[in-house]
């Protein structure tokens, strides 16, 4: 994977053997809606704690942009599929994962049943068998906590208020020179909302043992220190 998917960092303070043993997996599960800092939070966690990352988003953002760049009808599962099986992890390191238009195919074909399928054998096995040297995961996405890795030993469901999330993705897309409105962003965040929320397969909501993280008031170190306090306290960092 990529660099920006995939990370570790050594820890000078991290001690493996108080990671948690028996049926936990030596994991944090990060879930929440876009723009709700998750993925800051994942990879700084995991650059903290010696921890291996995976961005699960970018699986399906990747396969988004593969499926438009190959003119596949988005709403067509069966061929939405069979591209899913058929993608290396190879395909997903590309440039172009986050323009507004692969996050919207990406909510779209993360609906589908089998595709998810084929990608969650994936994150699963990556959890288990964290690359070498990593001490641990982290992974965010939609259902970590809830279906990829229900057996973490930290989940977090970190969210924030419709305003301020379309207002961080707003400047984020500003930052890169794209033309959207605030307005355009606000509604298109609406809409992935309610289309994560309401996907009969595997829909956004916090594991029934989640923390919940509301970021609405907080800036990135605030968000983070409070998601590593948290870490902390599991895995005694």
């Amino acid at each position: 994977m990529s660099k920006a998917t995939q990370s570790s960092a050594p820890a000078s303070t991290y001690d493996p053997g108080s990671l948690p043993i028996g049926d936990k997996l030596r994991a944090i599960a990060i879930d929440g809606p876009v723009a709700s800092g998750k993925g800051t939070i994942g990879r700084r966690l995991a650059q903290s704690l010696g921890f291996a990352y995976l961005d699960t988003g970018s699986l399906y953002r990747g396969l988004g942009a593969i499926a438009m760049e190959q003119g596949l009808d988005l709403k067509n599962e069966n061929a939405i599929s069979d591209l899913a099986a058929r993608c290396s992890a190879q395909a997903f390191q590309r440039d172009d994962l986050r323009k507004e238009a692969v996050g919207e195919a990406a909510s779209v074909v993360a609906a589908m049943p089998q595709a998810r399928q084929a990608l969650v054998a994936f994150q699963r096995r990556f959890a288990e068998a964290p690359p070498e040297g990593c001490r641990g995961v982290v992974l965010d996405g939609r259902d970590i906590g809830t279906v990829i890795l229900p057996d973490a030993a930290l989940k977090l469901f970190v969210t924030a208020n419709e305003e301020a999330r379309a207002m961080r993705r707003f400047q984020e897309l500003q930052n890169r020179g794209d033309s959207a409105t605030y307005a355009r962003v606000l509604s298109d965040l609406k809409d992935r909302d309610e289309r994560d929320r309401t996907r009969a397969t595997a829909p956004l909501k916090p594991a029934e043992d989640a923390i919940l993280l509301d970021t609405s008031e907080m800036d990135a170190d605030q968000a983070f220190k409070r998601a590593f306090d948290l870490a902390s306290q599991t895995f005694g960092a």
